[in-house]
């Protein structure tokens, strides 16, 4: 147990999650033609799975000192499984996840897809290592990782499979997976500064120059504020324009209840928020939001199909 706590288990499943209804709650509905096969496609998930796993216990390992202060009763390294057991653990699932992301760039003629493996398993080391105590860096990296986890499918299912009969076609999806993208790519940025006001004091005293430490934790809650402002406003525009005017409802009243409504909350209880047990209830909201966020590719193409009979 203590291992799969190492792992972030609950973070694993929500990615692995997220991809699967990405391929079967939209590709596959849309009947679009894809280059995995299903157990390709559960490799490419297992791959992601194991780099983003060896990221975690990086990270725990370079955070020791700041995570005793910061969570002492969830420290597991050197209390419940030793630093050299982790690292050995951390080192054998990314050689087993590079060495999937080999043969699937291989299985699919794309050789060169295989660097976005090695690009997630670099930046999750360097970002452990050194630019999570740079300021708003190593938000942005945490950020474009997850991201990168979504647009993994355009490059591994979409991309091998645009001929010129199909390019239009191929390239609209691959631009409504990059709109989920840069959406979990904002909402996670913002978790992160939120986190970073969470963990403000074991951070510090790691020497990490996060954006709570260096503008203080008033300034950086304005500035997640101002963001959390724009992104909704944007999300409001998006539904607006791609659902409600397509009269999908139903997708519209899920959007308004379960992504906007949520970030709304968030927002009025940001305004205010001072307390570590407020930001760490913060970013679980967050947390929510991109989960329903994703979940709405899911819901909108069922509304499509329901609307075509």
């Amino acid at each position: 147990m203590n291992i799969l706590k190492l792992i972030r288990y609950k973070n694993l499943f929500l990615i692995a999650l997220m991809q699967i209804i990405f391929r079967y709650g939209f590709l596959k509905i849309q009947h679009i033609p894809v280059a995995l096969n299903d157990w390709q496609f559960a490799l490419l998930v297992f791959a992601t799975v194991l780099i983003a796993a060896g990221g975690y216990i990086i990270n725990d390992i370079e955070d020791q000192e700041a995570d005793l202060i910061n969570k002492p009763k969830r420290v597991i390294i050197d209390k419940s499984i030793t630093e050299n057991t982790a690292f050995n653990i951390y080192i054998g699932l990314n050689i087993i996840g590079l060495l999937i992301g080999f043969y699937l760039s291989n299985a699919i003629g794309k050789n060169s897809f295989f660097g976005l493996f090695i690009i997630i398993s670099a930046l999750l080391y360097m970002y452990a290592t050194s630019f999570k105590k740079v300021m708003i860096i190593g938000n942005l990296i945490v950020a474009l990782i997850l991201s990168l986890s979504v647009m993994i499918l355009a490059f591994f299912d979409i991309i091998p499979q645009i001929f010129p009969e199909n390019q239009a076609m191929m390239i609209t999806y691959i631009l409504i997976l990059l709109d989920y993208a840069i959406f979990a790519f904002i909402i996670n940025f913002m978790r992160e500064i939120v986190k970073d006001m969470e963990d403000i004091d074991g951070d510090y005293n790691q020497g990490i120059n996060s954006l709570p430490i260096v503008i203080g934790v008033q300034r950086a809650n304005r500035i997640v504020f101002g963001i959390g402002v724009i992104a909704t406003s944007l999300l409001l525009w998006y539904v607006n324009k791609n659902l409600m005017n397509s009269k999908l409802y139903f997708a519209t009243i899920y959007s308004l209840l379960f992504v906007i409504a949520p970030m709304l909350f968030f927002l009025v209880k940001l305004w205010n928020a001072q307390s570590k047990k407020e930001f760490h209830f913060l970013s679980k909201i967050l947390k929510l939001v991109i989960f329903f966020g994703i979940l709405s590719i899911l819901v909108i193409n069922l509304n499509i199909k329901y609307n075509a009979r």
